[in-house]
């Protein structure tokens, strides 16, 4: 193993991007959770254990070849397809929040499709590079049948939320592989015309999330109110915010999971406007950064994976502070790096060391394990 190689070529932009986001998160949590005042919380030591262990998570994964995944392509497919289903496996499966998306392992809680998300981007991405990307009708109906089981099995837990990710991956890579324009717009209107159909096979409370996203001002549909209060704390900072730990409206818990899903909303109103902004710029500093990675690898695999994460956190990204906006449905999708969540953070630093190992190794046959 060339050691210096690997630190040489290690982007270090990305990191310091990242971590920046991650430190002014933990303060916000640290706010959200009223460490101030009731002392250190479980949340803000686990989020602090979650991104320690992600870094030794990048760091080990410089060791690795990605083209090993690639070698293994399909049973990294079945192994993620298992992921999903782990959650019904009695005394091992348990229901948050309505979902049984989560894994009880002693003291903590597992998300397993944040980490589906990674297996299922890796094997696409290996199945796009054999394919030689999407140039017919009969490619995309391919592309759906690998989607499927993935949708199906988050739809069942029910997690619109992550389905909505997964569905955007494969729009992305398919869009970056080749997906011609006519095709793009058939999806479109198909989608318009099966909407409807689609709202009746829907659970109860995900029909009900849509219909307070449609009628934003009815504060009698589940989650409106919420909404309300979100818009209401991020006006609430102005230009320039109330100052940090100086919150009002989520220390009197005007918020549902303040700490986590609507954590934008407790930063907005102690930062303010400027505040809110500044994180913005932040998060397309590090799509940008993304998206320069996977133009400057020569490897079509490697740059499929790239592309598959950019459009994760995108939509994750755009998703969670959309929804404190009221601009977008709620779901119970995390502000990337930002959120309180130990899965996310995690599965987020797993994503970010397949980047860097991709990146590392961005020139064929100049730098390999």
């Amino acid at each position: 193993m060339n050691f210096k190689k690997a630190i040489t070529n290690f982007d270090y932009i990305l990191l310091a991007v990242i971590i920046v986001i991650f430190s002014i998160g933990v303060v916000a949590i640290a706010s959200a959770t009223n460490v101030q005042t009731d002392g250190i919380t479980r949340q803000f030591k686990m989020q602090i254990i979650s991104f320690a262990v992600g870094l030794v998570i990048i760091i080990l994964m410089q060791l690795i070849d990605y083209e090993l995944f690639g070698e293994f392509y399909l049973s990294i497919f079945f192994l993620s397809i298992g992921l999903l289903l782990l959650v019904y496996v009695p005394g091992l499966g348990v229901i948050r929040n309505g979902a049984r998306s989560w894994i009880h392992l002693g003291s903590i809680d597992i998300q397993t499709s944040e980490l589906a998300k990674i297996g299922y981007i890796i094997f696409f991405s290996k199945f796009l590079e054999k394919n030689r990307g999407v140039t017919s009708f009969k490619d995309i109906i391919k592309c759906g049948l690998i989607l499927l089981p993935f949708l199906g099995l988050v739809l069942k837990q029910p997690d619109l939320g992550s389905g909505l990710v997964f569905v955007l991956i494969t729009f992305g890579m398919m869009f970056v592989n080749g997906l011609k324009y006519r095709y793009i717009g058939l999806a479109g209107l198909l989608s318009i015309i099966g909407a409807p159909i689609i709202y009746r096979f829907l659970e109860r409370h995900q029909q009900e999330r849509i219909d307070a996203f449609l009628n934003p001002e009815d504060l009698t549909l589940p989650g409106n109110y919420h909404v309300m209060q979100s818009k209401i704390t991020i006006g609430s900072g102005q230009m320039y915010g109330k100052g940090i730990f100086q919150g009002v409206y989520h220390r009197l818990d005007y918020l549902p999971v303040q700490e986590s899903d609507f954590i934008f909303a407790v930063f907005a109103e102690e930062a303010g406007f400027v505040g809110g902004m500044a994180l913005i710029v932040l998060y397309f500093l590090f799509l940008i950064r993304l998206l320069m990675l996977s133009y400057r690898t020569k490897d079509e695999f490697g740059s499929n994976i790239i592309v598959g994460i950019i459009f994760m956190f995108a939509f994750q990204i755009i998703e969670n502070i959309g929804m404190t906006m009221g601009v977008m449905p709620v779901t119970g999708i995390t502000l990337p790096f930002f959120s309180y969540g130990a899965s996310s953070i995690v599965t987020s630093m797993i994503a970010i060391g397949l980047v860097e190992t991709i990146y590392i190794r961005r020139k064929k046959g100049t730098f390999m394990y």
